[in-house]
């Protein structure tokens, strides 16, 4: 006699799972309510030449942004120990896509995104949503964001140089635990 295997229930939906794509529909609607009533106050034609030059602004943002972080990959490259500055390119490449989406409320928040003072307070609610993320108790591969963050933060402990050295601490048989002299017995150089 063989046992079939009884159908497991998915894992629930998260939060946001759930209220992405009522968010989504209600930001598309509002999106085509906005140009409707902007192209009836100024007229189609100019309605036409702002979402345009929105989108050739936003390809110039992007093509900017990713100039910008190639030259700090290239200087990082050049010395990995120098600590880079935040270019802010993520926020910009961000707000850059922005732009090109068509529609005003997409362009306002973009620039929101461009403002140092308003780039800032996106800047901390990024670091908040991603230390709640990190915090979470979910096991891996059920919050594709809590992965990401958790990824992220495993990079993090690498060595500047690529190498990642595994290991593990052994207490020989014979040492006391607890305080101690410096270890001064030979170890042979690891070649990499």
């Amino acid at each position: 006699m063989t046992q079939q295997a009884t159908p497991t229930r998915p894992a629930p939906r998260g939060k946001l799972r759930r209220v992405l794509p009522l968010l989504m529909t209600a930001w598309l609607v509002l999106e085509i309510w906005l140009l409707v009533q902007v192209s009836s106050w100024l007229g189609g034609l100019t309605v036409l030449l702002l979402l345009v030059a929105g989108a050739l602004i936003g390809g110039s943002l992007i093509k900017r942004a990713g100039l910008k972080a190639l030259s700090a990959a290239v200087e990082q490259s050049k010395n990995p120990q120098s600590q880079q500055p935040q270019t802010g390119t993520s926020m910009t490449v961000l707000a850059g896509l922005l732009l090109i989406v068509p529609g005003f409320l997409s362009d306002l928040v973009a620039l929101t995104l461009l403002f140092p003072p308003t780039r800032a307070l996106w800047r901390m609610a990024g670091r908040r949503v991603a230390d709640k993320a990190l915090r979470a108790t979910s096991a891996v591969g059920a919050d594709p964001l809590a992965d990401a963050v958790r990824l992220q933060e495993q990079l993090r402990i690498h060595r500047p140089d690529g190498k990642v050295i595994q290991g593990e601490v052994v207490d020989p048989e014979g040492r006391p635990s607890g305080p101690q002299g410096p270890d001064t017995t030979y170890r042979p150089p690891i070649n990499g």
